[in-house]
């Protein structure tokens, strides 16, 4: 197949207080979520002077991307289109559309399998080419990269960078705790969101040589009766300052590629408030961010695409994801709030 481009897709998050609600309700349009609580959550951007972490980072993973292919190609330009804020995917497929290009590989910016992190990225890049109309470039999606190599090995070094600035003393009692964000239970029955977590939870501990650990969830968005993944980061580090499961603890976001607002808050503001609270030391791992070895994994991924003969790299049992998902896979039940809202 040829490809004329290369397509970052994420999820986009407002860059001053003036954006925040617009943004906001832009993420949550056709959303029965009471505006008390779209109002609670700005407070977590105003934490920070409006600003998400986002964009930036996903400016500094398009540069990192962009050398790569530099280096090694294929040499391709990189265009960036988000879902909820600008750069929006309609004004970036217009802008392609402009320059000539006709048909783009799309790298979404998450690692899993779910309808929040891959049908409705998939949905919304048809919807902006219906808005473009005719002419609009064709995007095909990079398969979801959970298990490639390059995601595992720079979340395993990331690890261990977290691990090495816990106390030499404490470091036979500390558990992993990963986490990752929740989703309604009716939409993780029906993709292999939680099976493709574990699998990462148990193929990162095993290259560690840890053996306590546990994947949390966090970020929840949804109504209150609504069931949604469990246990809660929150809660879960109560229970293990109660039930004394570890002295120290490493919070592992493999949820996550970068550190955004819900990482950055949620973790690095309320679980770090909670864990001082409790008297529970507590260290944080980077995302994998623009680490190389996945900087180099994305590179793959478009070769692999661009030559369908080429290995398809995977660790674990699950294998390499295929190309296009089925009609069935990752649907999003009507009774459940579309999953992430913040980032």
């Amino acid at each position: 197949m040829i490809y004329d481009a290369i397509l970052v897709v994420s999820f986009g998050g407002p860059e001053s207080k003036e954006e925040v609600i617009p943004f906001l309700e832009n993420v949550l349009r056709r959303r029965n979520v009471p505006r008390e609580r779209m109002l609670a959550v700005a407070e977590h951007y105003y934490h920070f002077e409006g600003g998400s972490p986002i964009n930036q980072q996903t400016r500094e993973l398009i540069v990192a991307l962009d050398a790569e292919l530099d280096r090694h190609g294929p040499r391709l330009p990189i265009y960036w289109g988000n879902r909820n804020w600008h750069p929006l995917l309609a004004d970036t497929l217009r802008k392609m559309k402009q320059d000539g290009i006709k048909r783009a590989l799309g790298f979404v910016t998450s690692a899993y399998s779910s309808f929040s992190g891959c049908r409705q990225y998939r949905e919304d890049i048809a919807r902006a080419r219906v808005e473009v109309g005719a002419g609009a470039p064709e995007v095909d999606k990079l398969r979801a990269f959970f298990n490639h190599p390059g995601f595992v090995d720079a979340t395993v070094e990331r690890m261990r960078e977290a691990l090495h600035e816990v106390p030499g003393n404490a470091r036979g009692n500390v558990q992993i705790v990963y986490t990752a964000h929740s989703i309604p239970v009716s939409m993780a029955n029906t993709s292999d969101y939680v099976t493709q977590l574990e699998e990462v939870r148990r193929l990162v501990s095993a290259a560690l040589g840890h053996r306590n650990d546990a994947l949390v969830y966090q970020s929840r968005s949804g109504a209150p009766g609504q069931p949604w993944l469990e246990p809660d980061v929150l809660d879960y580090l109560r229970q293990v300052k109660a039930g004394n499961l570890a002295s120290p603890v490493v919070l592992a976001p493999i949820g996550f590629i970068s550190d955004h607002l819900e990482v950055v808050y949620d973790l690095d503001v309320e679980a770090r408030r909670l864990c001082d609270s409790l008297g529970l030391p507590m260290t944080r791992a980077k995302t994998v961010g623009v680490h190389p070895k996945f900087v180099s994994m994305i590179r793959e991924l478009i070769l692999e695409r661009m030559n369908p003969g080429a290995e398809r790299r995977a660790l674990g049992s699950l294998g390499a994801r295929g190309d296009v998902c089925g009609e069935e896979c990752c649907l999003g039940p009507r009774s459940a709030s579309s999953g992430q809202s913040r980032n």
